[in-house]
């Protein structure tokens, strides 16, 4: 057996490289550095996503005030340091790309919420949704009683020249922001009557016995110091309405008041007969029609209530012993709703009558003039309207002719009607 040599192996020629070209090595390479820092951005961006919807620091709610004229980073860096926000550079990154959206940060007073996140202080900053503060301006209440009320308020800034003229406020509940200032406040206020009258005034009745807007606020006022009882203004204006026309002075207790104190709009002790007896030009005991101005600031509904009373024959109205009051068309009836209230009251005096009929009773009228009338047997005052001093002519004549003096239980006639004299009672001894 012969050996043979193994074949010998031919080795293949050596395949050339094929190198890639340098335009697609570089943007191969670009394309990996591009993935690489979109990942670092788009880890950084979750986490600021993370940080910016994140619950915030603040554990209580707390007020603060961005200053007008700062910068988005300093309003940021000032975030962080009152412990609102966690990351005042993530706040002003959120801030500049909605500022791209023309989103502004708005200066002002805001009251941020407890555990609110960046998103939610960014959003309210940017909305504008300032703290804002009320002040509430009942109806009657007098013009320098308006303006006490508003030198009381802290978050209002500087001073009111001018007393507002009386009747030129509109009460209601108003809502202000930090800063705002007290003369821009009573315009505002002024702004919302004169709107109000205006758009009241159109709805005035043609055979209406207000002829112009002063007699109409002057009016109001007195029936919005009357009673406090919504649905009786219609009636205490009917009241008032019925005295004008037959020429009866109004009698009205609140514009006694108003002439001894004027703006302050209370008086510190009872009314007196000698502030009955005193003339002052709010004095409608004393004067005749209705006096030169209002006595308050008079709200929509009595306005309303000025412009449309109610339809009624009624003269007079007194304390009902409920809040309310008793209407009268007479004064027999009048009467006898004062006694009713005196009965409840547990007194028994008898009601005045007609023809020695005024505000009080005749114990008043003999009483001291510095003795409060309150303290007397009278008409009550809240009852603010009662039966002109008339007297009879019966009564005239006795005065000139006692021979001719009406008798105890006897009767007198007053406008064709005849009104018992009371039998006076003999003191006990």
């Amino acid at each position: 057996m012969i050996d043979q040599d193994p074949p010998s192996r031919v080795s293949e020629p050596e395949r050339p490289k094929i190198r890639r070209p340098v335009v697609t090595r570089v943007f191969g390479s670009l394309l990996l550095w591009f993935f690489a820092f979109a990942a670092i951005i788009a880890g950084v961006g979750f986490w600021a996503y993370l940080t910016f919807t994140a619950p915030g620091p603040l554990v209580e709610k707390k007020i603060y005030e961005i200053a007008k004229d700062q910068s988005r980073a300093a309003i940021a860096v000032a975030l962080q340091d009152q412990g609102i926000i966690t990351d005042a550079r993530v706040f002003s990154a959120a801030a500049a790309v909605d500022s791209l959206r023309d989103a502004r940060l708005k200066p002002g007073e805001y009251e941020f919420a407890a555990g609110a996140s960046m998103h939610d202080v960014l959003l309210m900053i940017e909305g504008g949704r300032f703290l804002t503060y009320k002040v509430t301006i009942p109806e009657g209440w007098t013009s320098e009683m308006v303006v006490a009320r508003l030198n009381e308020q802290p978050e209002l800034d500087g001073t009111i020249a001018a007393l507002p003229a009386e009747g030129s406020i509109f009460p209601d509940t108003y809502v202000f922001r930090r800063h705002l200032t007290r003369a821009k406040m009573i315009e505002d206020m002024q702004a919302a009557q004169t709107k109000m009258i205006a758009e009241l005034w159109k709805t005035r009745p043609a055979d209406s016995l207000i002829t112009s807007k002063q007699e109409w606020i002057t009016l109001a006022s007195i029936v919005e110091k009357e009673t406090g009882v919504a649905t009786e203004r219609p009636q205490v204006a009917s009241v008032f309405i019925n005295r004008l026309k037959q020429k009866m002075r109004l009698q009205s207790d609140p514009t006694i008041i108003y002439g001894i104190v004027g703006g302050k709009g209370k008086l510190d002790r009872p009314l007196t007969r000698a502030d009955i007896d005193t003339p002052t030009p709010y004095n409608t005991y004393a004067i005749d029609g209705l006096p030169p101005g209002p006595i308050a600031n008079p709200g929509k509904a009595a306005l309303e209530a000025v412009l449309n009373p109610d339809k009624t024959p009624y003269l007079y109205f007194v304390a009902d012993g409920t809040g309310g009051h008793a209407f009268a068309s007479t004064l027999e009836e009048h009467n006898a709703n004062v006694a009713k209230w005196r009965a409840q009251q547990g007194t028994n005096e008898p009601a005045v009558p007609a023809a020695v009929a005024p505000v009080v009773a005749p114990a008043a009228l003999a009483a001291p003039a510095d003795k409060p009338v309150d303290a007397l047997p009278k008409i009550p005052a809240a009852a603010a309207v009662a039966a002109p001093v008339v007297v009879a002519p019966a009564v005239v004549a006795a005065a000139a002719d006692p021979a001719k003096a009406a008798k105890p239980g006897s009767t007198v006639t007053v406008n064709g009607k005849l009104v018992p004299i009371p039998v006076l009672k003999k003191p006990k001894k």
